[in-house]
């Protein structure tokens, strides 16, 4: 299969085009420019093919820009954006799908062009606690979590089995069907794991069940808390309805001054680092 280039004659045209307007821009403009000449390029004709890279990857069938997307990944030749766009317009959800047990890099193409479609949510399930990778781990995960409600058995079968349970908490979490038995694994996590409360305030503010709020209120009356704690309880307590208004100590917290010193205005910088003109 002949291979093209586009992001590479781009990368050229866009060159001689800064060589022959150096002060046109200013150097943050630029960030706006590149992408609208980019997307400029897509309808621009390539002489040597008679059409432009949008046409040329219309003309083909759905296998050949299958096949034309893994050539490029396994020659390591640059994916074009247009490329990308042609397969993702055509919802090729079915044939992308073998790409998620290929290479990294087929994987990594499939899942950002497949995106959170329903049927490849048990599949990312499946790869999160199967795979090592960290990166990849996170990835299925943010794309889980958009549809949680379609691996709640899985993901509570792996909290009890012990796998990846900080990934099955985030995704229980975020589920929108209530399920009287994942509220009671975030409430029994968020008062078992003392070194993780803001983690676990987030979740229960995540789940969005109001019975969360006796424990949340409960928690944070203790004096022992952290300045960050105390700011992930509350901002929980006012996601599920609730209010805390009463004024708390921090002063001798090193986070609390560490963010009050950060946040101080412009003209009270000397003054929060101890220093006089």
């Amino acid at each position: 299969m002949k291979l093209y280039d586009f992001d590479g004659m781009f990368d050229e045209k866009l060159a001689e085009y800064i060589s022959k307007n150096p002060k046109r821009y200013r150097e943050e403009e630029w960030e706006d420019v590149i992408p609208a000449l980019y997307d400029k390029f897509g309808d621009s004709k390539i002489k040597s093919l008679g059409v432009t890279p949008r046409e040329f990857y219309a003309a083909m069938t759905d296998g050949e820009l299958l096949g034309c997307l893994r050539t490029h990944l396994s020659r390591k030749v640059p994916v074009s954006e247009f490329l990308c766009r042609e397969i993702e317009k055509r919802h090729m959800e079915d044939m992308l799908m073998p790409l998620l047990d290929g290479t990294r890099e087929e994987r990594e193409y499939a899942m950002n062009i497949i995106g959170d479609a329903d049927k490849a949510i048990p599949k990312y399930m499946e790869i999160l606690v199967s795979c090592d990778d960290a990166d990849v781990k996170d990835r299925c995960a943010e794309l889980i979590k958009e549809k949680a409600d379609l691996v709640t058995a899985s993901a509570l079968e792996n909290y009890a089995e012990g796998r990846d349970r900080e990934y099955m908490l985030e995704i229980l979490s975020r589920t929108v069907v209530k399920d009287d038995r994942i509220f009671v694994i975030l409430i029994r996590e968020f008062r078992s794991d003392a070194d993780n409360v803001p983690m676990h305030a987030s979740y229960l503010a995540s789940y969005g069940d109001e019975r969360a709020l006796p424990y949340l209120y409960e928690k944070i009356e203790e004096e022992g808390i952290s300045f960050i704690e105390f700011k992930e309880l509350k901002l929980a307590i006012e996601s599920l309805g609730g209010e805390y208004e009463k004024e708390r100590d921090f002063s001798c917290d090193p986070y609390y001054d560490l963010l009050k010193r950060a946040s101080a205005p412009v003209g009270d910088i000397f003054g929060a680092f101890g220093k006089k003109d």
